[in-house]
């Protein structure tokens, strides 16, 4: 059965995408996830007869709303400076941020290094697998937008890139 992280997750993921209605099933267990409105909930399998546990889920629209607030200013700030000539790498998923391959070693990238469109900028941690994320371009980093061990959202830029 998922922990309750991952249903952490999934309800987040969920709740970014335009899907209203998401199941899955695995071992007798089902978990049910809804939008707008419809309580989410759990079904787990037990020698009793099943029961249904409600998945508190954050209600969406004020804290999403609340979200967008906070953080829309950075955002702009960001789109200002940039102009058409430069990239964003986007993170292509929720996870940990992470610079290089271990603590002990250099950064895979920094300001003013070459990247071409197979160099690995970082890693994102997501459910203890960590997940090389690659330039997709040829450049170079013009800016990090973000720092070593801090949290990322799907498509949070993470890297500005001068293309040659």
């Amino acid at each position: 059965m998922l922990k309750i992280q991952e249903i952490r997750e999934l309800i987040k993921l969920i709740d970014q995408s335009s899907i209203n209605e998401f199941e899955y099933e695995e071992d007798g267990a089902k978990l049910s996830l809804k939008k707008a409105g419809v309580e989410a909930s759990a079904i787990q399998h037990s020698p009793q007869p099943r029961v249904e546990e409600p998945v508190t889920s954050q209600p969406a629209p004020q804290q999403v709303e609340q979200k967008t607030e906070t953080t829309s200013e950075p955002v702009k700030a960001v789109e200002t400076k940039m102009d058409e000539s430069l990239h964003k790498i986007e993170s292509p998923m929720v996870g940990t941020f992470y610079s290089s391959p271990s603590p002990d070693e250099p950064q895979y990238v920094g300001t003013g290094d070459k990247v071409s469109n197979d160099s690995i900028v970082c890693i994102i941690e997501a459910m203890k697998l960590f997940n090389e994320i690659e330039a997709e371009v040829n450049g170079e980093i013009v800016e990090v937008l973000v720092e070593n061990g801090q949290l990322v959202e799907y498509g949070q830029p993470l890297f500005l890139v001068k293309k040659q």
